[in-house]
């Protein structure tokens, strides 16, 4: 059997895929598409783990002194005869990242600034040897470089030379060399999230407004420079009479199957490891972005799930992107909510389209001021998508898939059971009409409770879903009693049961079993939920555990509505 090359599994250096037996979805026709559709300065907004940064670090590799040709040997810019000959290994590159600006505080931020930059000037340290530099060149070089005596860790930099430390450094280079600079700046936006949750944004974006209009607007010494982020900052904020910046973000039709995997791209990766089965649980869950007008898939999921599949062939879709951060835009979005759209949410995970006009151009400070700025920020940094024009930035948004439906629907449930705990005396009341056999007031406020929180109802879904979000709801109210044993999906007798209660005081078990009402036969799913308690001896564990009187729920429910049907057995 052929060995199979490694997949890239956060992996972000270009030549270490290339040499060390990585598989590489080919993206270096952006080389071509950059070259081709020429800006001085270019910004790419993408959301996470879309493959910026190692298309970032694709284009140094390409375009820096010493280039090694035999990394793009096969590829799609390797077959450009004219623009290697013209553009490989033809320029001195600066490549920084901002990605790890994550202080706390301003001058832990400035200092981390200071190191990535004067990490990056080290790597051209024959500077201080070059023939053509002037000594006082080579002094303003020194500056970027040297070292705190004190900590023999920190670059001591002044601030001043911080703040022109891209554009000396791009002057230097050009002096030694003869040629203009390329300058990559990865995760531009970085510092200034950071500094948005952290409270010292105006002093942030007071540095990289000076530093960016020192590199990007007054820097004769630059052939071109590429941005990434996720955001699209306002030009007031950072980019001030910055008229050399094209802009491509998630709306245009220009680069977009460079960032993330098209189609084509999961199909060949799939026949590669033998997985074509795979593709349509594949495109579910990962699928559904579209940038411009190109579908695209997420890469990070598609390949930490493809490499599972080669462990464990059975394994089933896992939420990787989810996990690569904390989620708070889709938390404040929902606790921002007003009443309409609540209802635009559940049509959205209805799995329709709802139109909102997106802002492009934010600053960090707005995007929490209204819950409009949301919606724009929802879909630049990929928890939306769209699905065509409406107007002039105008547009039609959807929940791309099932992992990022999870999302919403796991923080539409924390924020309910947030909400609902905010009345105890309520709550109190709800629980404990179930040892009292009560299905009218549990079905009275169980009902109440579903009015208040936003329904699924997506008629793509299957129905286990569907019963899985009210199985939920249960759950997390019934968890408001500490005092009692709440059990979720428990084996007991032949099968597994939604919920088992045991209140060991009183000697009471509670067996549940909720069921959806596909066409509102609230009945009919109730008779059906008790029958298989019968049946499956749901309430087995509960007799095994001392349990003298049973309590059997059937509970239905269909979009806002409930149904409760209750045996008590002694």
């Amino acid at each position: 059997m052929e060995k199979k090359v490694k997949l890239p599994i956060g992996i972000e250096n270009f030549e270490k895929i290339r040499t060390e037996g990585f598989y590489y979805v080919d993206k270096t026709g952006l080389i071509k598409e950059l070259l081709d559709n020429w800006g001085e300065v270019n910004l790419f907004t993408r959301p996470r783990r879309f493959g910026k940064s190692l298309n970032m670090n694709m284009l140094q590799y390409f375009f820096e002194y010493g280039c090694k040709v035999e990394l793009f040997e096969g590829l799609e810019i390797g077959r450009e005869r004219v623009y290697c000959e013209q553009y490989m290994g033809k320029f001195p590159v600066i490549s920084i990242t901002l990605k790890g600006v994550e202080a706390r505080d301003y001058e832990r931020a400035k200092n981390m600034l200071r190191s990535i930059i004067g990490d990056e000037a080290m790597h051209f340290q024959f500077l201080l040897e070059s023939a053509i530099l002037s000594a006082e060149e080579k002094e303003r070089y020194r500056k970027l470089i040297s070292i705190d005596s004190d900590s023999q860790r920190q670059f001591s930099m002044p601030d001043d030379a911080l703040m022109d430390a891209l554009r000396t450094l791009c002057r230097l280079l050009y002096r030694h060399y003869g040629q203009k600079v390329i300058l990559l700046i990865d995760e531009y936006d970085v510092p200034l999230d950071k500094a948005q949750q952290y409270g010292y944004y105006d002093e942030m974006v007071s540095l990289i407004r000076g530093l960016f209009g020192q590199a990007l607007k007054t820097n004769d010494s630059l052939h071109f420079a590429v941005l990434t982020g996720c955001l699209r900052i306002a030009r007031e904020s950072i980019f001030t009479g910055l008229n050399n910046l094209k802009v491509f973000s998630v709306t245009d039709a220009r680069f977009a199957d460079r960032f993330g995997f098209t189609d084509e791209d999961i199909r060949q990766l799939l026949k590669y490891y033998n997985l074509e089965a795979r593709l349509d649980i594949i495109r579910k869950w990962y699928d559904g972005y579209r940038f411009g007008n190109t579908g695209i898939y997420c890469p990070w999921d598609v390949i930490n799930y493809v490499d599972l599949l080669l462990a464990e062939p059975e394994a089933l879709p896992r939420a990787y992107w989810i996990n690569t951060s904390g989620n708070d835009i889709v938390r404040r979005f929902i606790r921002m909510a007003t009443s309409s759209t609540k209802r635009e949410l559940e049509i959205m995970l209805a799995g329709e389209s709802v139109t909102h006009r997106i802002h492009q151009e934010l600053t960090y400070r707005e995007i929490y001021t209204n819950i409009e700025n949301l919606w724009s920020v929802l879909f630049t940094t990929g928890y939306l998508t769209q699905r065509g024009a409406e107007g002039a930035d105008i547009y039609r948004l959807v929940i791309p898939n099932l992992e990022i439906r999870q999302i919403f629907e796991e923080q539409v449930m924390e924020w309910f059971q947030e909400d609902a705990r905010k009345d105890s005396p309520k709550l109190d009341a709800f629980c404990n009409a179930f040892p009292k056999a009560d299905a009218a007031g549990i079905e009275a406020q169980l009902g109440a409770y579903l009015r208040r929180t936003i329904s699924i109802r997506d008629t793509a879904v299957k129905k286990s879903r569907k019963e899985n979000f009210y199985h939920g709801i249960l759950l997390g109210l019934l968890s408001h009693r500490e005092d009692w044993a709440v059990i979720s999906n428990a084996e007991s007798g032949d099968g597994y049961s939604d919920i088992l209660v045991e209140l060991e005081e009183d000697s009471i078990g509670i067996v549940i079993e909720v069921k959806y009402a596909e066409e509102g036969k609230l009945e009919e799913e109730c008779a059906k939920a008790l029958a298989q308690i019968e049946q499956t001896g749901y309430d087995t564990r509960l007799r095994e555990d001392g349990m003298n009187t049973i309590i059997r729920y059937g509970i239905a429910c269909h979009k806002k509505k409930c149904k409760v049907k209750v045996q008590k057995i002694s």
